[in-house]
């Protein structure tokens, strides 16, 4: 609405995230710090075997849509689903370089953001992660939107 004490005042509302994207972007951030604290304690706490190898690669997919909707809320599921699968497999294809083995070699956490190693099988998790992930936030977001008569 026009303000007409503060002309401006209609223009800055309108930059403003709507409350939908800023809801949408707490609750992001709020997930992402969750999937941050479990992905640690995966890694640091519990042993190493396929189980754990599977969690880690599920709770990184995780992090990273979560970290695209804290970025993008105004994006939709779909293309945040999409920019996250990217990411994934471009990282997980950027292994087979060896460069992130090295790097990791020098500054060990490197390799909870880059891993170290190739296996396919990650790119499944990843995968089938994400795609869980944007249906959940697809129906999560149907729910929040108001219904037309």
């Amino acid at each position: 609405m026009n303000d007409p004490v503060n002309p401006s005042a209609d223009s800055a509302e309108r930059w403003q995230p709507s409350r939908t994207a800023r809801t949408r972007r707490i609750a992001a951030l709020v997930c992402l710090a969750v999937v941050i604290v479990a992905g640690l304690a995966v890694h640091g706490l519990l042993p190493d075997t396929a189980v754990t190898d599977i969690a880690g690669d599920a709770l990184y997919a995780a992090a990273a849509y979560a970290a695209l909707v804290v970025v993008a809320a105004r994006l939709g599921p779909l293309a945040i689903g999409g920019i996250a699968a990217a990411w994934c497999v471009g990282v997980e294809l950027f292994q087979l370089t060896g460069l992130p083995s090295a790097w990791g070699a020098s500054f060990a956490p490197m390799t909870l953001l880059l891993g170290a190693v190739f296996d396919a099988r990650d790119l499944v998790v990843y995968i089938v992660t994400i795609a869980a992930l944007t249906v959940l936030d697809w129906a999560l977001g149907s729910v929040s939107r108001p219904r037309r008569a």
